[in-house]
């Protein structure tokens, strides 16, 4: 692969790890989209071991991705983590193939989920060095874009296998090795990153330069936005549960895994936009419009049971990744030192995977004990709630962007 089939303005690096999200996401979403309906109708599970699974599956990665960003920032080689970290989720995630109960899916989780641990943050820190100037949103909208470029491969080869080989999960859930194996070739294709440092320089957040400073003075930037980032996780549970609702409102079992796909069909388009619109406009707006777009979602599945308007309103919920996920990204990016970066990621992605835990633990216990509407209605209050705190704590546009 050469750097003249990188898309224009961005480098060979940011291409080739955004293939390595690629296929990680084509090996996922063979299975995700399933998984609510293998544990149910398979192994007998219900609706609270679902929130269990994934909650704890999230838990398992969220002290890991402080580590192992902290460790990258100190050794100055996160490649290394990036190829242990996804190397470990590749192996272990078609042993789902040979579970006789929910507990053994939860083990495979686990252990897929403390890759992703390991690789996140050295990553996503590698992409914010990798960044031109002033593209910081669009790399890493680009890079939300081939994440879900494989989310929609994914579950097209999942209903392809069961229409030609129906209820044969185990054996689809094997051959998730195949993507996984190809991962470790682009990572391998991957340049070191060299250790940079920055410039002393005189800011409003009086950032620290050396990597062997304290994990405060990285976090000290970054600690108002990761607090009400932390708030809205808190209601944003695992999407199995949107699934799992399609499935009670009457979709059928072949039509899930297409739903999915075309869900990140959805995730694609948005990704690229919200990124490239963040750069011009700041990331506060596109933040919080994600989030009302994902109140008013949260309420609609609370709401609608009908099956059309349904599908609909879950195809537009890729809107909503598009306006956050990268934005998020480039957001602590901007405030983060550049030489601290891989610990303020760490930071990021255990808050949301913290937030995760208790909202899919959460999630499934309400909707265990009161009722699926009270779920859903839990989540798009909470959503609300950070967007109101987006814009008490952070009043001026300017205040969340770091120039």
């Amino acid at each position: 692969m050469t750097a003249e089939r990188a898309p224009p303005g961005l480098p060979r690096p940011v291409w080739l790890i955004g293939w390595v999200s690629f296929f990680t996401d084509t090996a996922s979403e063979m299975i995700y989209p399933l998984l609510p309906l293998f544990l149910t109708r398979v192994l007998g599970a219900g609706a609270m071991s679902l929130g269990v699974i994934e909650g704890m599956a999230e838990a398992a990665n969220s002290v890991l991705k402080i580590v192992s960003g902290r460790l990258a920032d100190q050794t100055g080689r996160p490649k290394r983590l990036m190829l242990a970290g996804y190397a470990l989720s590749s192996a272990v995630r078609p042993f789902i193939a040979i579970a006789g109960a929910w507990s053994h899916v939860l083990a495979v989780r686990f252990a897929d989920r403390l890759g992703k641990g390991i690789r996140g943050a050295p990553r996503d820190a590698m992409l914010a060095e990798f960044a031109p100037p002033g593209q910081r949103g669009r790399v890493f909208g680009f890079h939300r874009a081939m994440d879900h470029s494989g989310a929609v491969l994914g579950p097209l080869l999942a209903s392809l296998f069961l229409y030609f080989y129906p209820e044969q999960y185990r054996t689809l859930f094997a051959l998730t090795l195949i993507p996984g194996a190809i991962v470790i070739g682009f990572i391998v294709a991957i340049p070191d990153t060299p250790r940079t440092q920055d410039k002393p320089r005189s800011t409003a957040h009086g950032l620290a330069a050396d990597p062997r400073e304290p994990i405060a003075a990285s976090l000290t930037p970054i600690a108002r936005p990761l607090f009400v980032i932390f708030l809205f996780a808190l209601g944003n549970a695992s999407d199995a549960f949107l699934l799992l609702r399609l499935s009670e409102v009457g979709i059928a079992v072949f039509w899930i895994p297409l739903l999915w796909s075309g869900l990140h069909v959805v995730k694609v388009g948005s990704s690229i936009a919200g990124g490239e619109i963040s750069d011009r406009m700041g990331r506060r707006r596109l933040i919080a419009a994600g989030w009302i777009f994902y109140a008013a979602v949260y309420a609609a599945f609370a709401f609608v049971e009908a099956v059309t308007p349904l599908v609909i309103v879950f195809l537009a919920y890729g809107i909503y990744f598009g306006l956050t996920e990268g934005v998020e990204k480039a957001w602590i990016a901007d405030l983060a030192p550049t030489a601290q970066r891989g610990t303020a990621f760490g930071f990021y992605n255990a808050a949301v995977g913290l937030g995760g835990l208790l909202a899919s633990l959460g999630f499934g216990l309400i909707w265990t004990q009161i009722s699926p509407e009270a779920a859903f209605l839990t989540g798009a209050a909470l959503a609300i709630a950070a967007t109101l705190l987006l814009y008490f704590l952070f009043p001026d546009e300017n205040n969340s962007r770091h120039q």
